[in-house]
């Protein structure tokens, strides 16, 4: 199991995911599909290619959906109770097929579960980057995780 159990995480521990996924016109596309999402940016050259970015963008709900399951691994990864919410969502530069993206978290709150005494929840930050190390999407993810088991 690669994830760690709430009482292993630390405030301001921070990971550098070692996955890195280069974004192919297949993934946006089925992505884009999948989801009956219509925009033009995403789907049509031509649309896209007279836009202020002169190319298709990378749909955005992938991007994000991308940057998380990057994280999970390392993150919660068997350790997992449920994820709580994802807040503070933002995508400060666009993402363009053929940019290879990285990711990277930080433990930013910990709290014992009020209602579940075996677990606890910890808030990421979690950032993805691009080959030039431009952000391009970052986000909080609360996520209920659960304790260790007891040694014995």
């Amino acid at each position: 199991m690669a994830g760690r159990f709430f009482d292993e995480w630390e405030i301001g521990q921070r990971i550098e995911h070692e996955i890195r996924r280069t974004v192919t016109e297949t993934d946006n596309l089925l992505f884009t599909t999948m989801t009956h999402n219509p925009q033009p940016l995403h789907l049509d050259a031509e649309a896209a290619g007279a836009s202020e970015f002169g190319r298709i963008l990378v749909n955005g709900t992938f991007t994000f959906a991308l940057m998380v399951g990057l994280s999970v691994g390392d993150t919660t990864l068997g350790t997992l109770v449920a994820n709580l919410g994802y807040d503070a969502v933002t995508m400060p530069n666009p993402v363009f097929i053929g940019d290879t993206m990285r990711a990277t978290s930080e433990v930013t709150a910990l709290r014992e579960s009020k209602s579940r005494p075996g677990s606890g929840i910890v808030t990421f930050t979690h950032e993805l980057l691009n080959q030039r190390d431009e952000v391009v999407c970052r986000c909080t993810r609360s996520a209920l995780l659960k304790k260790a088991p007891a040694a014995g």
